[in-house]
C-alpha cells in the first residue's frame, strides 16, 4: 500500500498512533467538464515522497501520518458517503485528525459529517474553491460535486467561502438564506487580500475543504473546471490559515486533482496537503 510521506517517515512516526489519519478516495462519480479526479489520491501520495519534513516552519510528520488504505467507493453514493463518515468519524473518536485526499468534491459530505457526528458540536468549513458548489441538485444528483455544499448547509453546517468566481443564481440565493460567509476571487486577488477575519460567531471546530481549482489555472491546471482568475498558492494557504487562528482544525480535504502527467501539479497538491497539516499541527 502506498503511503504519504513514506520516504521520510520512522516506523514511529507511520504507525496507527500517528496524529494524522490520511485517508484516499479515487471518487470520480459526478465530474461534468474534465475527468481524472479518481487518480487523484494515489498521485498525491507519490508525489509526497518528494516533501521536505519542514513546512512553514513546523514539521507535521513529527506527529505522526498513518495512510489508510483507500476507500472503496464502488455501489451507490450515499452508502460511499457513510463509508467514508464512518472512517473520518473514527479517526476523530481515535482523536486523530482526518485527512482526505480527493477524487471529487462531492466526497466533503461524507467526511465532514463523519466528524460532526463524531464530535457533537457545532463545526465551521472553510472552503478555498472556483465554485459554491451550492446547487440544489447538478444533472438530476443531489450528491454532485457541484451540490455538496448545499447539502452540508442543510445539515447545519456553517460555511465560509474563499476564491469563489463562477456560481449560478440559486447558488446567490443559496448564501444568503444559509447565512454563508465569502470573499470572492476577483476582490482577494484584485486587492491582493491574503487575511480575512471570520465571522465572531463562527464555530470554533474548523473543517478545511481545499479544491485545487481554487488556485488560479497557472497555477493548477490539472482540475477538470479550471477556471480563470483564481487565488495564488500562498494567499491561498494563508487565507485557511487566518481563519485557523484561535479555532481548532478538526479535519480535512483536499480535492478535484485530476493529474494529467505533469508531476508539478500533483507535486503542488501534496505540498497544499502537507502545508494544511503544518496550519493544523
Amino acid at each position: 500500500m502506498s503511503i504519504f510521506l513514506d520516504s521520510e517517515l520512522s516506523d514511529a512516526e507511520r504507525s496507527e498512533d500517528a496524529r494524522f489519519r490520511v485517508i484516499p478516495v479515487p471518487l470520480e462519480r459526478t465530474v461534468s467538464y474534465g475527468s481524472g479526479t479518481k487518480g487523484g489520491p494515489a498521485a498525491i501520495i507519490e508525489a509526497s515522497n518528494e516533501l521536505e519534513r519542514i513546512c512553514n516552519g513546523k514539521e507535521p510528520c513529527a506527529s505522526g501520518i498513518f495512510t489508510e488504505a483507500p476507500l472503496d467507493c464502488d455501489g451507490p453514493m450515499p452508502d460511499v458517503m457513510e463509508r467514508l463518515a464512518q472512517r473520518t468519524g473514527a479517526a476523530v473518536n481515535d482523536g486523530k485528525l482526518p485527512v482526505t485526499l480527493g477524487g471529487e468534491h462531492s466526497l466533503s459530505y461524507g467526511a465532514v459529517m463523519g466528524v460532526a457526528r463524531a464530535l457533537g458540536k457545532p463545526v465551521g468549513l472553510v472552503q478555498i474553491d472556483a465554485h459554491a458548489d451550492l446547487r440544489v441538485a447538478y444533472q438530476g444528483n443531489k450528491h454532485s460535486h457541484a451540490s455538496v455544499m448545499h447539502l452540508l448547509a442543510e445539515e447545519g453546517i456553517r460555511l465560509a467561502q474563499f476564491g469563489v468566481r463562477a456560481l449560478c443564481q440559486q447558488e446567490v440565493d443559496s448564501r444568503t438564506a444559509n447565512d454563508v460567509f465569502f470573499k470572492d476571487a476577483e476582490e482577494l486577488v484584485t486587492g491582493n487580500i491574503h487575511a480575512v477575519d471570520l465571522p465572531e460567531d463562527f464555530p470554533e471546530l474548523v473543517y478545511v475543504s481545499f479544491d485545487v481549482d481554487g488556485l488560479d489555472p497557472s497555477q493548477m491546471p490539472a482540475t477538470g473546471t479550471p477556471v480563470p482568475g483564481g487565488l495564488g498558492y500562498y494567499q491561498a494557504l494563508q487565507l485557511v490559515e487566518h481563519t485557523l487562528k484561535g479555532r481548532t482544525c478538526v479535519g480535512l480535504d483536499v480535492v478535484e486533482l485530476a493529474p494529467d502527467g505533469n508531476a508539478a501539479w500533483d507535486f503542488t497538491a501534496a505540498q497544499i496537503v502537507y502545508r494544511l497539516m503544518a496550519a493544523c499541527t
